[in-house]
This record gives structure tokens, sequence and C-alpha cells, in this order.
């Protein structure tokens, strides 16, 4: 039997079509695979060099997001870096339904949420939590000294726990408490202090310095409004208990 050269034998058949798809792969793997100068140009570029703002603007960001405040007295260069970048920070934290309020004489920067007429707590990164009347009546009494204090010319206003009692004495009855708690307030306090509200002072365990953020957590007129209420609710309160006492 003669070999017909017109056809080719298997073996060669077989070495043509591994030709052929390997030709195939090169041209694929072109095509799926940027040149190297492109790969190059693309992984050359730091993911700390990516964004609008710098990295200076981003660890103030990020401060801000996670604090809630900056307060220039603790961290004088972050407050500066934000005044200066503030533009661009405000309308980073925008996209967020975010804005940030800068008190600038007052060295004071606070985090806020827009206000927007959505559902709230679907769009809302600040998470609000209902204090408690104990919490409520130290804040009104903070607040109130503050304004006092800043109204008679002090630049920082401090209080110490002793005056802070003295305070909360006549709102006792609403509280369920006949007598000042220590170990209950050392709590709120200690809350005030994680929302930037109060500062410990060095080497003093017992005085504390109020920051001008409160001004923001409660207005003026607001203050006295409560302050009302509360005062007569006490008054009834006290009267109540007297009463029980005789019959």
């Amino acid at each position: 039997m003669t070999e017909d050269n017109n056809n080719p034998s298997a073996p060669a058949l077989f070495d043509r079509l591994r030709a052929d798809s390997e030709q195939q792969s090169d041209n694929n793997e072109t095509i799926n695979n940027p040149p190297d100068s492109d790969i190059d140009e693309i992984s050359d570029t730091p993911e700390s060099q990516l964004g609008r703002l710098s990295a200076d603007a981003r660890r103030c960001l990020v401060s801000l997001l996670r604090h809630g405040v900056i307060l220039a007295n603790n961290k004088q260069q972050l407050f500066d870096i934000l005044v200066k970048e503030q533009l661009l920070i405000q309308d980073h934290l925008a996209d967020m339904f975010l804005r940030v309020l800068i008190d600038e004489p007052a060295g004071v920067a606070v985090l806020l949420q827009q206000e927007i007429d959505e559902d709230e707590d679907s769009v809302s990164l600040i998470t609000r939590r209902p204090l408690s009347l104990y919490d409520s009546l130290l804040l009104l009494i903070l607040r109130k000294h503050f304004q006092e204090r800043e109204t008679a010319g002090e630049q920082r206003i401090y209080i110490d726990i002793d005056r802070i009692e003295s305070r909360l004495t006549p709102f006792l009855p609403l509280t369920n408490n006949s007598r000042s708690d220590r170990r209950k307030l050392s709590g709120s306090l200690k809350n005030m202090k994680d929302k930037r509200l109060l500062q410990s002072v060095a080497g003093d365990d017992e005085r504390f310095e109020i920051t001008p953020v409160i001004r923001y957590v409660v207005n003026a007129e607001f203050l006295e409004q409560m302050l009302g209420e509360y005062q007569a609710m006490a008054e009834q309160a006290g009267m109540d208990v007297e009463a029980k006492k005789d019959e």
C-alpha cells in the first residue's frame, strides 16, 4: 500500500493542530493582557496616592469620623489642616449626608448630620441614642455652668465634682435618689468625656474642663426651657415625697 502524500499522516496533522492552537493562545494572551508597559504604569501608582484629598487631609477626616469632634487645644495640627482643607473635606462628607461645623475662634470642629427629607435611619452614619434622665440633667447643668462662666468672660471653663453634685441635688427626686451617688456620677462623667464634652484636668481627678462642643449639643434657648421643666417636675416630686411621709 502506497502512502498518499496529499494526505498528512496522523502525527503530522496533530503537530499542525497543536501549532495552530499555540499560535491562537499567543494571540489571545496578547489581547487579554495589556503590554508590560501598561501594567507597569498602573501598578506604579500607590493606593496612598489615589483620591482627591492629601494624606494629611485624609488623616484629619478619619479622626473626625472616628471621634466626631476635633479640638484645637488637643489636636492643633489636625484642626489647622481641617480649616485649610475644609472645602474638599466638606465636599467629601456631603457624599455621606454629613457636614462639619467649624468654629475657628473657639477651636472646635463638630461632625453633624445633614438635614435630609429621606428616612434618616437608612442614610445616617451618626447613631442617635437617647440619654438617660440622669445624663440629661448632668448635660443641662454643665451647659448652664458653661454659659454662666462664658458670659463672665472666662475663656476656658472648669467645674469640679462638688459643684456638679450641689447643682444636681435639687433634681434628685426625679432620679429616685435621696443622696448623691458618686459611682453613678462618675459613670455619667466618663460618658461626657467620651463625647468630648468634658476633658480631664491633669493632676486633678475631680476637676474637668467643659469644652465648647457643648454649645452645639444644647443651645441657650433649649437649655432654659428644659431646666424650667425639670425644676417644676423636681419640685412636684419633692412635694409628693413629703406628702407620703405625712400619711
